[in-house]
C-alpha cells in the first residue's frame, strides 16, 4: 500500500513538475535525485547486512511486546553489538558523505552553469545534501527493527512515510519552491522516521547501553567478508541505474536529462512497488534459513516472484499504452518524457531487473554475495555504454545499452547464478 501510494503520488508530482518547472529546472530536479543516490557509495549495503545479521541472532531470541528480549545470552549479546557498531559507522559516514556531496554536487552543476545567471540549484542543493545526511544516519535503524522481526511494523511506518514524502514534494512544488522537493522529501521521510524509532527505545534504548564485549561481533571476521561484497554489488547498482540523467546532463544538456529522469522515475517506482512482494519478505528469508527451514523459504519466494511479475507486465502494459498516446492527449508532457520505444525499452529493462533483484534478496539472506563479479562486469560495461551512447546518440542509444546488458544478459547470468547456488546450498548447511 505505501509503494502503491508513493507510486500513485509520484504520477501527480511528474504532472506538477510539468506544469510548475521549465525543461530545464527538470532536468536540475532530477539530477538532484541522481546526487541523493550517490549515498549508496557510502551506505556499503550495510543496512541489508545489519537487517540479516539481525535477523539470524533474532531467530534464537524472543522480543516481547514491552521490549523485554529474552532466550540466548549470546545471541542478546551479538544483537546489541551489531546495533551498537551500526550506529557508530553511519554517523561517522553520514558527516563524510554530507561534506562530499556538498562539494562535488557544487563543482558538477557549475559546469553548466552560465556566469552572470543566478546559481538557482545552490540552495536546494544544500537542503538537499544536509537531509540526505540525516535520514542516512536513521536508515540502518530501520533495518535493524525490521531484522528483529517487526517487518509489519516498519512497512506500516513507510507507509506513512510515503504519504508524507508525497505531501512534501507536492506543497514544494506548489509553492513555487519545486527544486527543494528533493530535500522536503527526505525532511518528512526522517521527521516519520524519528516518530517511529521513540515507539521502539524500550527495544534500541537497553540494546545500546548493554555492554556486548562478551559475545561481541567480530565485525571483520564474520561479517565484512560478506559486507565487501555487498558494498561493491551496491556501488554497482549506482553506475548502472543512476549514472544515466547526470551524464546526460553533462553532455546533452539539463532538458533531456529531465527527460530521462523523468521517464526513469516512472519506472523505479513501478519497480519499487512490485519488488515490495520480495523486500518484505527479507528478514522472513533470513529466519527460515536460520532455522533451516528450506522448503517453507523456497515456498514463499517463488509465490512472491510469480505475483509480483504478473502484476509487474500487467501494470507495464498500461503505462506503455499510456505513453503512446500521451502525445495526442497532451502535448506538453508528451514533450517531458522520453518517446514509447525508449519507454519500452526501459519497462523491459526494469522486468529483468526485477528478477535479479529477486533472487539477490533470496540468496543474500543466506549472509553470502554470489553477484560480485557479475555486478561487476554489467557496471563496467554500462558505464562504457552510457558515456558512449550519451553523447553519440542521446536517450535511445543508452536505453538499448540498458535493455541489453542489464535486462537481457543480466538477468540470463543472474538466473544461473541463482540455480547454481540454491542447488549448492540446500546441500551444505549455512553458518
Amino acid at each position: 500500500m505505501g509503494r502503491t501510494i508513493q507510486g500513485l503520488g509520484s504520477a501527480a508530482t511528474v504532472l506538477l513538475i510539468v506544469h510548475f518547472l521549465t525543461a530545464a529546472e527538470q532536468g536540475y530536479y532530477y539530477t538532484l535525485w541522481s546526487l541523493v543516490a550517490l549515498q549508496s557509495v557510502f551506505e556499503l549495503g550495510f543496512s541489508f547486512v545489519i537487517l540479516q545479521v539481525a535477523a539470524h541472532e533474532r531467530a534464537h531470541l524472543e522480543i516481547l511486546p514491552d521490549g523485554t528480549i529474552t532466550g540466548s545470552r549470546k545471541a542478546h549479546l551479538r544483537l546489541a553489538s551489531a546495533l551498537q557498531k551500526t550506529l557508530r559507522w553511519y554517523i561517522s559516514a553520514a558527516v563524510v558523505m554530507g561534506i562530499v556531496l556538498w562539494i562535488g554536487g557544487a563543482h558538477f552543476f557549475s559546469l553548466r552553469h552560465e556566469s552572470g545567471t543566478s546559481a538557482l540549484w545552490a540552495w536546494p542543493l544544500r537542503a538537499t545534501v544536509a537531509a540526505c545526511s540525516i535520514t542516512f544516519a536513521i536508515g540502518p535503524v530501520l533495518s535493524f527493527i525490521e531484522g528483529c522481526g517487526q517487518v509489519t511494523a516498519v512497512f506500516r511506518m513507510r507507509f506513512f512515510q510515503s504519504i508524507a514524502s508525497t505531501l512534501a514534494a507536492w506543497t514544494s512544488l506548489l509553492s513555487h519552491h519545486g527544486l527543494f522537493a528533493p530535500a522536503m522529501v527526505l525532511l518528512a521521510q526522517g521527521a516519520v522516521a524519528c516518530i517511529f524509532l521513540s515507539t521502539r527505545r524500550s527495544i534500541l534504548v537497553p540494546l545500546l547501553k548493554l555492554d556486548s564485549r562478551e559475545w561481541g561481533i567480530n565485525w571483520g571476521r564474520e561479517v565484512w567478508p560478506f559486507q565487501w561484497k555487498i558494498a561493491v554489488s551496491w556501488l554497482c547498482d549506482y553506475f548502472v541505474f543512476q549514472l544515466f540523467t547526470p551524464v546526460l546532463f553533462a553532455f546533452r544538456g539539463p532538458v533531456e536529462a529531465g527527460r530521462m529522469g523523468l521517464s526513469m522515475s516512472v519506472v523505479t517506482q513501478l519497480s519499487a512497488i512490485m519488488l515490495a512482494w520480495i523486500t518484505t519478505k527479507a528478514a522472513p528469508f533470513g529466519h527460515l534459513i536460520a532455522q533451516k527451514r528450506s522448503a517453507d523459504l523456497d515456498r514463499l519466494f517463488f509465490r512472491s516472484l510469480r505475483q509480483s511479475m504478473l502484476l509487474f507486465g500487467g501494470v507495464a502494459l498500461l503505462l506503455l499504452m499510456g505513453v503512446i498516446l500521451l502525445p495526442h492527449i497532451w502535448v506538453k508532457l508528451g514533450h517531458r518524457i522520453v518517446s514509447w520505444p525508449v519507454f519500452l525499452l526501459l519497462l523491459l529493462t526494469a522486468l529483468g531487473s526485477h528478477v535479479i533483484q529477486s533472487e539477490a534478496i533470496y540468496l543474500r539472506a543466506h549472509k553470502r554475495e554470489p553477484f560480485l563479479l557479475q555486478s561487476m562486469i554489467i557496471a563496467a560495461t554500462m558505464c562504457a555504454c552510457v558515456f558512449y551512447f550519451a553523447k553519440a546518440s542521446g536517450t535511445l542509444g543508452v536505453a538499448a545499452a540498458f535493455c541489453l546488458v542489464l535486462g537481457l544478459c543480466g538477468s540470463i547470468s543472474a538466473t544461473w547464478i541463482f540455480l547454481n547456488q540454491r542447488s549448492k546450498w540446500r546441500e551444505v548447511p549455512v553458518v
